[in-house]
């Protein structure tokens, strides 16, 4: 078999890796959203450093990360309702506009000497508000942009692998931006750059709509979100671990401009690739999931991807070499991003169609939300323990959070089976229905 063939194995890895694409919208979103999160990753590295900047101070980090999140904390479930009751591709249009002009308001106002931490923190703010109403609505919109249902995991693993190549140029473009011509570049190019996703949503014709009727008052919708997603024990085990990960996990990605400047005594470029290996770790792991075939499994993914993270956060809090350093940070991001894609997946395969959105926010509450009470806690360790101590800390309490979930394995495998037969993922069971049906409709012949 030789590789220019049609039939090659590299072709088909290819196509399956990239399947999702077949599909004009998903197509669209995919190139538009490329582009402008290479914006949001340069205008993340750029607050980190700004901040860090004018404070010196770990503790402002974790409050502006804190000032970022918490509106998602406290209205993602307002967004998931909107997400379920009124057309997706416009609420996103609004929200991806809106943080458009947060991004211009930054760049002026460092541009002319006017920024101050208060305004840092008010402008945190309203981009936190804004997505708590984006975040569950891009998650929801996915399923309409993907006609068949098969082809879902390989759409998100896809999102993640797009959002993971922005990690990896982002940060590296901001941090020789800095370097060269100050933060407000970074943030005058993160606003342009959401004309491209802005663009690409105008541009899709035929989005089909899976809107629910506005049935009931909206705090009736939220009651409804709440009990049928904790009612359901994977879905309530799914979504107590991302919070738990949330919490102790995921602060180690702000305490980085400490570890560039004061451990590996840096600048801009350490800060900047650091960022990057980050970027490169999760890169990979959106590229081992975009190659499944199937949710089934994923649970034991999680597992897997959770020990990688840990290992790479502890062995990184110990190093102050930049070149192991640089290898180590990898690490994290390839396990938040494989257990947090994963976990997506499985969510999005056993939710009902009417509850995407409500489901999917607290999702992002879980993740999202709960981040910022982690970034203020490590912001604050940090400040009297130090960086390489609370890291450390954190790493070995994800190793606690993934036993207690390894526990809950079983019963959840036994609750979702059924969902997955049902829609016919487990491919013998699959089989065995469909020759059934066949032998069925011949016997009623």
């Amino acid at each position: 078999m030789t590789n220019d063939s049609n039939g090659s194995p590299q072709k088909s890895n290819l196509r399956l890796m990239l399947r999702a694409l077949k599909y004009r919208n998903y197509r669209l979103f995919f190139a538009g959203q490329g582009i402008s999160l290479i914006g949001t990753w340069m205008q993340m590295a750029a607050i980190g450093w700004l901040v860090y900047r004018l404070t010196g101070s770990s503790f402002y980090l974790g409050l502006v990360a804190f000032c970022t999140h918490i509106p998602v904390l406290l209205g993602s479930l307002v967004g998931g309702i909107f997400a379920d009751r009124w057309p997706k591709r416009r609420i996103i249009i609004i929200t991806q506009t809106l943080a458009m002009i947060q991004a211009f308001l930054l760049a002026a106002m460092i541009a002319s000497g006017n920024i101050t931490m208060m305004r840092i923190i008010l402008l945190s703010i309203f981009l936190g508000i804004i997505m708590a109403f984006d975040m569950p609505t891009r998650q929801a919109f996915v399923p309409e942009m993907v006609d068949d249902e098969n082809d879902l995991p390989n759409a998100i693993a896809l999102n993640s692998m797009i959002f993971n190549i922005a990690r990896q140029i982002g940060p590296v473009v901001a941090g020789f931006l800095i370097a060269m011509a100050g933060e407000a570049v970074c943030f005058f190019l993160n606003a342009v750059s959401f004309l491209a996703v802005i663009y690409s949503l105008a541009a899709m014709r035929n989005a089909r709509s899976r809107a629910a009727k506005h049935n009931g008052t909206m705090l009736a919708g939220i009651k409804d979100g709440l009990s049928y997603s904790f009612s359901f024990m994977p879905i309530r085990s799914i979504l107590l671990y991302t919070a738990a990960m949330s919490l102790v996990a995921m602060p180690y990605s702000v305490l980085m401009p400490v570890f560039a400047k004061t451990i590996l005594h840096g600048g801009p470029q350490t800060y900047g690739a650091l960022m990057w290996s980050i970027g490169i770790g999760a890169f990979l792991g959106a590229a081992f999931l975009a190659r499944r075939k199937t949710v089934e499994g994923l649970d034991m993914v999680v597992l897997f991807a959770a020990g990688v993270f840990a290992a790479g956060v502890i062995g990184f809090s110990f190093s102050k070499n930049f070149w192991l350093s640089f290898v180590l940070i990898a690490l994290p991001g390839f396990g938040i991003m494989v257990q947090m894609a994963s976990i997506n997946t499985i969510l999005q395969t056993i939710v009902d169609d009417h509850m995407r959105g409500r489901v999917l926010s607290l999702h992002v509450m879980a993740f999202i939300g709960i981040m910022p009470l982690g970034h203020l806690l490590a912001g604050i360790s940090a400040q009297h323990f130090g960086a390489p101590n609370t890291l450390l800390f954190s790493g070995l309490l994800s190793v606690v959070v993934m036993i207690l979930f390894a526990r809950k394995l079983p019963s959840i495998r036994r609750l979702i089976h059924p969902i997955y037969v049902k829609k016919g993922i487990i491919p013998e069971v699959a089989a065995g229905l469909d020759t059934a049906a066949r032998f069925s409709a011949q016997a009623n012949d």
